[in-house]
């Protein structure tokens, strides 16, 4: 009887909900680069241009975005590695060293757009000019970097996501949204005329080589139990929830900035090319405050996204010396320095926002099917992965993804070389 009463006393029943709750987080952190600036200048042109018609574009897009990351969260699961750290331990050093080279290049590019953003948005909210906005969105999240701790940035992470969604559902209470076309765009696939162009460069924004860098590593620092089989499946349950929940919310704000531009300037007939443009006539459109909350949400974008831009250059960069990521860990810190000193630098030179613009998209571009092919080669590796190695069918449906999004970014890549 005491036995019993003893069991009870410990005995705390948990629901599912609950437990689940414990693994939300790391999925958020690569929400952010699925709505970071350069995914809202391209869901700006796909609603101004085109309504609601191309709304399927992102339903199609999340959907491959949760394959893939779901399979490089697996890699930092299974192994406790993150996706710089195995390339480096897995791959003959002359290999190895060029990929995460080349990574290195790509998160400097992601971070000089996503740098770019924040800095627009300062100037359209205080009228910072761009190089002194870039300076200071660069500082504020070089120093949350240094100061924060993975929980504590989660965390900073969670409530930015949270702000920014809210700010769209409030615009898209102001505006008259035509629900049963929306529906209509979410599942059907259409090619209207000229939209060929803004299709690719909705997909090709999505799979981002620093997000999956960043997914493996945010997911294995956790420090899970490696050893016991059982604790790796509940894992890779949980991630595959945390994952899904993550994109659905990605989903959701991308879809509301279709829907908010096809309300707004695609009723109007006004085709927006340029953020501050939009901002600038959202206020007689809808009212003064949509003008400022939309600046208010590119903002928390524009700085969010530098934030995970510079925890996925840091994880590369240590992960080169075979090291994990952490803020006060000296190849870590020079990681973060790495990928935004040349970002700004390159900010203030070229000048021109929307040129700086282009060049981060050619760059990222070029690497990103270095990324990828890496990725599926060390998850479909039974040395690598064990019994969790991708399956032939996994693999295979893998590759078509990388090459769908490789063939999607080298043809907006020789878009951008010909214009």
């Amino acid at each position: 009887m005491k036995l019993l009463d003893k069991l009870k006393k410990n005995h705390h029943p948990r629901s599912a909900a609950l437990d689940l709750l414990k693994y939300i987080g790391p999925g958020l952190l690569v929400t952010v680069g699925f709505i970071d600036p350069g995914n809202w200048a391209t869901n700006l042109a796909a609603g101004s241009e085109f309504g609601y018609a191309l709304l399927w574009v992102v339903t199609f897009s999340s959907v491959m975005l949760i394959i893939i990351q779901h399979n490089v969260a697996h890699l930092g699961i299974v192994t406790g590695l993150c996706l710089s750290e195995a390339t480096t331990r897995y791959l003959p050093k002359k290999l190895s060293r060029p990929i995460l080279f080349s990574a290195m290049l790509a998160s400097i590019s992601t971070s000089l757009a996503e740098i770019l953003g924040g800095a627009i948005a300062l100037q359209m909210l205080f009228r910072i000019p761009i190089e002194v906005g870039a300076v200071i969105v660069t500082g504020v999240c070089f120093l949350m970097l240094l100061s924060n701790t993975y929980s504590k940035i989660e965390r900073w992470i969670i409530t930015f996501v949270s702000i920014i969604g809210l700010s769209f559902l409030y615009e898209l209470v102001l505006v008259d949204v035509d629900w049963s076309a929306a529906a209509s765009g979410w599942v059907k696939p259409t090619f209207p005329e000229g939209s060929l162009l803004v299709v690719m460069s909705v997909l090709g924004a999505v799979v981002m080589p620093h997000n999956l860098f960043l997914h493996s590593e945010v997911i294995q620092s956790r420090n899970w139990n490696l050893e016991d089989e059982t604790v790796i499946k509940k894992q890779l349950k949980y991630e595959f929830y945390d994952t899904l929940l993550s994109m659905v919310i990605g989903w959701g704000i991308n879809s509301a900035m279709i829907i908010l531009a096809a309300s707004t300037f695609f009723q109007e007939g006004i085709a927006v090319t340029e953020l501050d443009q939009a901002q600038a006539l959202l206020a007689p459109l809808v009212g003064n405050n949509a003008g400022v909350i939309f600046a208010a949400a590119l903002l928390l974008a524009g700085v969010s996204s530098t934030i995970t831009s510079g925890i996925a250059g840091a994880s590369i960069f240590a992960g080169i010396f075979g090291e994990a990521y952490h803020h006060r860990d000296l190849h870590s810190r020079l990681g973060v320095v790495c990928s935004y000193l040349p970002a700004l630098f390159l900010i203030c030179l070229i000048g021109n926002p929307f040129q700086g613009l282009i060049i981060s998209q050619m760059v990222l571009s070029l690497q990103l099917p270095i990324t990828i092919f890496t990725q599926v080669y060390l998850t479909s590796s039974p040395k690598v992965m064990g019994r969790f190695a991708n399956s032939p069918s996994t693999r295979w449906i893998l590759l078509i993804l990388g090459s769908i999004v490789t063939l999607l970014n080298l043809a907006l890549l020789f878009e951008f070389i010909l214009s």
